[in-house]
């Protein structure tokens, strides 16, 4: 190995001679078991760039803004905002944290249904003019801490309604009162924002009702004066280029008819999940067992058919990096480390459970695995989409991992060493 000899917020270690990203986990592992068995996360920056490609290929039309409150690992900013990203934060911390990475204010985005005092200030010192607003409150509340806001109107969709228990934005039917408020209070609409849950089964469907509903929004807007120039569509996005595809066939003829390029409008997207979910992996280790015995009535295939269960404890749960358990969101079941499953070995039902004890602290409530001993190493992938935050305010170790054919890719396109990258210490593995 060898790094450079300033002093870096973070280390990338940089792949060579076929080293692959499970050898570095394989590494790491080996570190723990000598030690303390401490979980830890390993992000390949590689597949942002591979993301990002895959998004401008796909959707070129869509400019991506990338919402922080998905993943604020300084890493992750630093290299999407080399790629040329908008940012959508939802308060100061998230604002300076982009902000010192570079990015210019007229590529943020304030966000948030109720939002601090503080954080508008903080906006309008730092010339941060757009904001996302809902109800005559908060326009009332920004008029009076940031005049020259610039305001994407946040509207409610029914796809978005079925998904919560809450109403989050101003339905089509209250839209010309918010606009005449916000004309009384001299602010500025430039567009609106919506979002379409990627959970969504009938996206042509969601997306026709949205466009529509967003269009007549437009033209309330363009009558009343303001100069509408600007459409977010939200985050409805996976991981999964497949689901890419198929937003972009659905959005595509629905653009054309409402929003055409010759409207002169900017339409952007937050493609969070999309970026990051695949970036990262959490390795996490058994530390305890236990086994039941009863007889399960309906087995699935390739199911164990001795009435065997097992209860597998972590030492991490839904009060650690697991915490988007909590929000309703499910937990994939994880890969065994260098377990090579072979066609005779039974498997089990089996569920994964935090270390507290909890009730609640149910990570995964049932997947099929072989069984396990205290001390091996489950894998979770697609854990970038978490909310990195938790990882370091866990202090849990986060190492960064790109290469070499990644790494050239991403300062073709931009992201250079000696410019956004001056803060990354380079390590080098070779086989």
């Amino acid at each position: 190995m060898k790094g450079l000899t300033d002093k870096p917020n973070y280390t990338i270690e940089l792949l060579e001679g076929g080293v692959t990203l499970e050898d570095v986990i394989d590494g790491h592992i080996c570190e723990q078991t000598l030690v303390d068995k401490t979980a830890f996360v390993v992000g390949d920056l590689g597949a942002l760039m591979r993301q990002h490609v895959c998004w401008q290929s796909v959707s070129p039309l869509l400019q991506p803004y990338f919402p922080v409150k998905c993943n604020s690992s300084p890493a992750v900013i630093e290299v999407l905002a080399s790629l040329g990203l908008g940012f959508v934060c939802v308060n100061k911390a998230e604002m300076s944290l982009v902000l010192e990475h570079g990015v210019p204010p007229e590529a943020i985005i304030l966000s948030g249904v109720c939002k601090q005092q503080a954080h508008i200030k903080y906006a309008a010192k730092n010339n941060i003019q757009h904001l996302v607003c809902e109800n005559k409150a908060e326009l009332i509340k920004i008029s009076r801490l940031h005049p020259n806001a610039k305001l994407l109107l946040q509207l409610s969709t029914q796809a978005h309604a079925a998904e919560t228990s809450m109403t989050f934005g101003f339905s089509l039917k209250s839209a010309r009162h918010l606009l005449e408020a916000a004309k009384e209070l001299e602010l500025q609409v430039v567009g609106v924002s919506f979002h379409i849950p990627s959970s969504c089964q009938d996206l042509q469907e969601a997306y026709t009702h949205a466009l529509s509903d967003a269009r007549c929004v437009f033209d309330m807007g363009v009558d009343l004066g303001f100069n509408m120039n600007l459409l977010d569509i939200g985050s409805g996005f996976t991981g999964s280029e497949f689901q890419l595809r198929q937003v972009e066939s659905a959005l595509k003829p629905l653009l054309d008819a409402y929003f055409s390029p010759l409207s002169g409008v900017q339409v952007l997207a937050q493609p969070g999940n999309f970026y990051v979910a695949s970036s990262f992996c959490l390795a996490i280790a058994v530390i305890g067992k236990k086994m039941v015995n009863h007889h399960w009535d309906n087995l699935a295939q390739g199911e164990n058919n001795e009435g065997t269960e097992f209860l597998y404890y972590m030492n991490e749960g839904v009060y650690g990096p697991f915490s988007c358990k909590l929000l309703g969101n499910s937990i994939s079941a994880p890969s065994v480390h260098k377990h090579v499953l072979s066609a005779e070995e039974a498997l089990y039902p089996s569920s994964l459970w935090g270390p507290s004890l909890d009730q609640l602290d149910h990570v995964v409530e049932r997947c099929l695995l072989p069984e396990l001993s205290v001390g091996d190493w489950l894998l979770f992938p697609n854990m970038g989409a978490c909310g990195l935050e938790d990882f370091n305010s866990l202090q849990l170790p986060v190492y960064y991992t790109v290469s070499t054919s990644d790494w050239f890719e991403m300062q073709e396109a931009g992201v250079a060493l000696d410019n956004a990258m001056k803060n990354f210490s380079m390590v080098q593995y070779s086989a």
